[in-house]
C-alpha cells in the first residue's frame, strides 16, 4: 500500500506542479532555503577559516600573555610534554639613526619563532620578499617599512636601540601574528631575544608584553592549557582566536547580522507565500477530494496521499534551495577575497541541515492545516458546493507552525535580541495588519453607496468577501513591510553604517603628554592652521573591589570579564560628557565625585549606578561611587574610555594626557614637525587602517547586497501569491458580470479599483510598520543612528498600489479576454 501511495503521490506532484498549482508554492520554498543556507554556508567557512588559522594569528597553538616576567617552570613543562615553545617580548622605544629617531614598536623573539605562521622579509625597500623560518639572528634586527623609510635605513646600515647598536638585516614585510591593535600601527623592529639584556631596555617598571607561544599536539596542546590556567596570576591570560583579531570579527559579526536578517525576511516572505498557495490548492482540490471520498478513499488514505505529494515537493525545493545557495556563497566570497589572507576551507554540512529544517517547517507547518480541511472534506459537496469554515485543530496546527517557524529564526539570527525582534514584529504586525484591514473593510462598506462606477463595486466585491480580502491585505502587508524593511536596510542603515566612520574621522593619536605640554601642544597646532584637539587626562589603575567586594577573575566565568579585571585601565576625569558618548543610566553629576562607566563593561562586570569602585592609582587607592552608565561609540575614532571621573577624584594623582585628531593630507608633515618639537610624544598614524576599514564596509556591503535579491525575489513572489489567492473567486464573479451584460471597460474598472484599494491599505500599513521595525533595529539590534523618512509611507503606498494593480490586472487579462462561457467551463 505505501509503495503504491508514494508512486501516486509522485504523480500527484508531477501533475500539479505541471498544472502551476505548486510553481508559486515550491519557488518560495527555493528562494527561502537558497538565502537562508548561502548565508549559513558562508558563515560556517569564516568561523572554519578562523578555526583553522588561529594558531598563526596567534604565532603557535596557544599563547600565554602577561604583563610581569613568564615562569621558567612553565616552559620546562612543556618541553616535558612534548611541546615546542618560543619566547616573545613587545613594548615600544626610540629607534634613531643618523637622519633622526622614530618610536618603533620593538618585538624581541625567542629560537624557533615562529612556531606557526610565516615571516616574509626583503633585502631592501621595494624589492621582492621571500619566506623565512626563523627571526633576526642576534646583533640583527629587522624593521618593517615604515621604520626603515623614517629612519633612512638599508640593510647594512646600524640602528640604535636603548644602549644596543644592531646591524639592519633586512625589511619585515609581512608577520603573521602582529594582529591589528595600537602596538601594531607603530613602525615594527624585529630583533632577537639574546640582545635585550645588553639593550638596557628591560627595566623595573617597563611597560613590556611577555608572550609565551607553545605548539605541538591537539592534545598535549589541551593539557598543558588544563595544568596551565589554575597557575595564572593576576595579569596573565590564555588567548584564543577571538583575541587575535577583534577588529576583523567585529565587522564580520556586524555584516553577518545584515545578512541573517535578509536571510530572515525571505523566510517570512516564503512562509506568507506557502500559506497562501496551500489555501488556494486546498480551495481547488476541496471538489476532488470530495470525489475520491465517493470513490471509497478514507480521510488516512488522503491525508498520506497529500503529504507525501508536498513531502516529495519539500524535499526537491530544499535540494535545489541548498544547491543554489552552495553556488552564491562563492559569489559572496569573492566580493569578499581582500578580507582574508588564505582561501576559505570548505563549509561543513550544517548548513544543508538548517535549510531542511527551516524547508520543511514551512511546508509542515503551513500546509498541514490546509490538508487537516481537505481530509474532513464531506462526500456531500459532490451535490452542494459549500465551502466549510476551519476548525479549531486547523487553527491550531497554523499556532504550531508558526511557533516552529519562530523558534528556526530565532537560531537563524545567532543573536536572540536581533531574532525576537523579527519575529515579535512581524507576529504583532500580521495581527494589527489584520484588525486595521477588517476595520477599512467595513467602513469602505458604509461608503459604498456614496461611490459611483468602478469603485462601487470594486468596494463591493472586497466586503462581500470580507475575510478573504482581509487575509490578502495582511499578507500583502506583512511582504511589503518585509520588502520595504529591506530596501531602507540596504540604503539607509547600510549606509549609516559605512558612514558611521566619517571622511574627517581622527586619524591620529598623540599619547604621552605631559601636564606643562598642553599649552604649546595646543598652540603649535594653532600655528599650522589645525584645530587644536580636546587634550584628555589619563592615569593608569588596577580596578580592586566594586561596591566594598574585592575583585578577582576567579569571581568571573566569563572569559571577557576575566581579562577587563586582569588588566589595568585607563582612567579619565571630565566636567562634561565627551563626544561620542550618551547616559543610558542615572545622570552625569559634574559638582559631585563619582564615575562614569560604559555600559558593556558594566554589564560584563555587574556595575549598577550606586556602586562603588575602588582602584589602585601608583600604589595608592581610590574610591567613588558610580553615578552613570554611558554608551560610546567606539568606531568612532575618537579617544574613548570605560570609567571617567567627575573633577575632583583623579585630579591629584600622576597623569599623561591623549587626543586624538583629524590630519589632512595637505599637513603632513605636522606630525613630524610635532615629534621633532615633543620628542617624548607617541604619534601614532591610523590612516592605514582607516582606509583598509572603509574597503572592508564597501565589500561587507557589496556582499549583503547579493543575499538581499533573494529575499527581493521572495517578495516578489508574495506578491502573486497574495493576487492569486483569490484568482479563481475573481474569475467566477468576472464570468457571471459578463453573463449579466457587464462591459469590458466596467468590468477592468471594477478590477482596478479592488487592486488599488487592496495595494494602498497594504501600503500604508506595510510602511508605517517597516518604519517601526527598523527603528527599533537599528536602535536595538545594530546600534546605529536612523532618522526616519517621513515620505515613506507616502512612497509605500504609490508603489504598492502600483505593484498590486500590475500584477492583479497581468494575472487576469486572460480572464478579461474569455467567454463568459468559457470562464464557467474552465471553473
Amino acid at each position: 500500500m505505501m509503495k503504491s501511495d508514494i508512486k501516486l503521490g509522485w504523480r500527484m506532484a508531477v501533475r500539479d506542479f505541471r498544472a502551476g498549482e505548486l510553481r508559486i508554492l515550491g519557488l518560495a520554498l527555493v528562494l527561502a532555503v537558497a538565502a537562508l543556507t548561502s548565508v549559513a554556508f558562508f558563515t560556517d567557512r569564516v568561523s572554519r577559516s578562523l578555526v583553522d588559522e588561529a594558531n598563526q594569528l596567534l604565532g603557535g597553538d596557544l599563547l600565554v600573555a602577561s604583563d610581569q616576567p613568564l615562569d621558567d617552570a612553565w616552559q620546562r613543562e612543556a618541553a616535558r610534554r612534548g611541546l615546542r615553545t618560543a619566547l616573545t617580548w613587545t613594548f615600544t622605544s626610540m629607534a634613531s639613526s643618523p637622519d633622526g629617531a622614530q618610536l618603533v614598536g620593538v618585538k624581541a623573539v625567542s629560537d624557533g619563532y615562529p612556531l606557526r605562521g610565516t615571516l616574509r622579509v626583503a633585502p631592501q625597500l621595494n624589492a621582492p620578499d621571500r619566506l623565512v623560518d626563523n627571526g633576526p639572528e642576534a646583533g640583527s634586527a629587522w624593521l618593517d617599512e615604515r621604520a626603515s623609510a623614517a629612519l633612512g635605513l638599508r640593510s647594512g646600515d646600524g640602528v640604535n636601540i636603548g644602549q644596543l647598536r644592531l646591524r639592519v638585516a633586512g625589511v619585515l614585510t609581512f608577520e603573521s601574528d602582529r594582529g591589528a591593535n595600537f602596538f601594531a600601527f607603530v613602525p615594527r623592529l624585529m630583533m632577537h631575544a639574546s640582545d635585550l639584556s645588553a639593550s638596557g631596555l628591560l627595566q623595573p617598571g617597563s611597560r613590556i608584553a611577555y608572550r609565551l607561544h607553545v605548539a605541538g599536539e591537539d592534545a598535549a596542546v589541551r593539557a598543558f592549557a588544563g595544568w596551565l590556567k589554575p597557575l595564572l596570576a593576576r595579569g596573565q591570560r590564555i588567548e584564543s582566536v577571538d583575541d587575535a583579531q577583534p577588529e576583523v570579527r567585529g565587522a564580520l559579526d556586524r555584516a553577518q547580522k545584515f545578512l541573517r536578517l535578509a536571510a530572515m525576511l525571505a523566510v517570512v516572505f516564503a512562509a506568507v507565500a506557502v500559506g497562501l498557495a496551500a489555501r488556494r490548492y486546498m480551495q481547488r482540490h476541496l471538489d476532488g477530494c470530495a470525489v475520491m471520498r465517493c470513490l471509497g478513499a478514507t480521510q488516512s488514505r488522503l491525508t498520506r496521499l497529500f503529504l507525501i505529494e508536498f513531502a516529495l515537493v519539500g524535499i526537491v525545493a530544499c535540494v535545489g534551495g541548498c544547491a543554489i545557495g552552495y553556488l552564491t556563497q562563492f559569489g559572496v566570497e569573492a566580493l569578499l577575497s581582500g578580507l582574508f589572507a588564505t582561501r576559505l576551507p570548505q563549509p561543513g554540512p550544517l548548513p544543508v541541515v538548517y535549510g531542511f529544517a527551516v524547508g520543511m517547517t514551512l511546508m509542515l507547518g503551513f500546509v498541514w492545516p490546509q490538508l487537516l480541511r481537505l481530509r474532513r472534506v464531506s462526500t456531500l459537496r459532490v451535490l452542494r458546493r459549500e465551502l466549510e469554515a476551519g476548525d479549531v485543530v486547523s487553527w491550531g496546527a497554523y499556532a504550531f507552525g508558526v511557533l516552529c517557524l519562530g523558534v528556526l529564526i530565532v537560531l537563524m539570527a545567532a543573536d536572540l535580541q536581533l531574532g525576537l525582534i523579527v519575529v515579535g514584529g512581524f507576529v504583532v504586525a500580521c495581527g494589527v495588519y489584520a484588525v486595521l484591514a477588517w476595520v477599512c473593510l467595513g467602513l469602505l462598506a458604509r461608503l459604498r453607496h456614496r461611490l459611483s462606477g468602478g469603485w462601487r463595486y470594486g468596494v463591493a466585491s472586497l466586503t462581500r468577501r470580507r475575510a478573504a480580502s482581509t487575509l490578502q491585505i495582511a499578507a500583502l502587508g506583512i511582504g511589503l513591510t518585509a520588502v520595504l524593511l529591506l530596501v531602507i536596510v540596504r540604503g539607509d542603515l547600510l549606509d549609516a553604517w559605512k558612514n558611521k566612520l566619517p571622511a574627517d574621522a581622527p586619524n591620529r593619536f598623540i599619547l604621552n603628554i605631559q601636564p606643562d605640554q598642553r599649552e604649546p601642544v595646543s598652540a603649535l597646532f594653532a600655528q599650522a592652521g589645525l584645530a587644536a584637539p580636546e587634550l584628555l587626562p589619563m592615569s593608569r589603575a588596577r580596578l580592586l573591589s566594586i561596591d566594598g567586594r574585592p575583585v578577582s577573575p576567579d569571581d568571573y566565568e566569563d572569559a571577557r570579564a576575566r581579562r577587563l579585571v586582569e588588566r589595568e585601565f585607563n582612567l579619565s576625569w571630565s566636567d562634561h560628557v565627551q563626544v561620542g558618548n550618551r547616559i543610558v543610566e542615572g545622570a552625569w553629576q559634574a559638582g559631585r565625585p563619582g564615575f562614569s562607566v560604559e555600559a558593556g563593561l558594566a554589564r560584563t562586570l555587574g556595575i549598577k549606578v550606586g556602586d562603588r569602585m575602588g582602584f589602585e592609582i601608583a600604589g595608592e587607592r581610590v574610591e567613588a561611587e558610580v553615578g552613570s552608565l554611558r554608551e560610546l561609540e567606539w568606531d568612532s575614532m575618537n579617544v574613548n574610555f570605560f570609567v571617567v571621573a567627575t573633577p575632583g577624584v583623579l585630579d591629584s594623582y600622576p597623569a599623561s594626557y591623549i587626543t586624538s585628531f583629524h590630519l589632512p593630507a595637505s599637513h603632513s608633515a605636522f606630525a613630524n614637525d610635532l615629534v621633532a618639537r615633543f620628542p617624548n610624544l607617541t604619534v601614532i598614524d591610523v590612516d592605514a587602517i582607516l582606509r583598509q576599514f572603509r574597503a572592508l564596509m564597501d565589500q561587507l556591503a557589496a556582499a549583503v547586497s547579493v543575499v538581499f535579491g533573494f529575499a527581493l525575489l521572495a517578495g516578489v513572489v508574495v506578491l502573486f501569491a497574495a493576487i492569486e489567492s483569490t484568482h479563481d473567486e475573481r474569475r467566477f464573479e468576472l464570468a457571471v458580470l459578463r453573463t449579466l451584460g457587464a462591459r469590458d471597460r466596467q468590468l477592468r474598472g471594477s478590477l482596478a479599483s479592488e487592486f488599488a484599494i487592496l495595494g494602498g491599505v497594504a501600503g500604508l500599513l506595510a510602511a508605517i510598520g517597516a518604519l517601526a521595525l527598523t527603528m527599533l533595529l537599528a536602535r536595538e539590534a545594530f546600534q546605529l543612528p536612523y532618522v526616519p523618512s517621513l515620505g515613506l509611507p507616502a512612497l509605500g503606498f504609490a508603489c504598492s498600489v502600483a505593484a498590486v494593480l500590475a500584477t492583479g490586472m497581468l494575472g487576469l487579462r486572460g480572464a478579461l479576454r474569455s467567454s463568459a462561457l468559457a470562464s464557467l467551463r474552465a471553473l
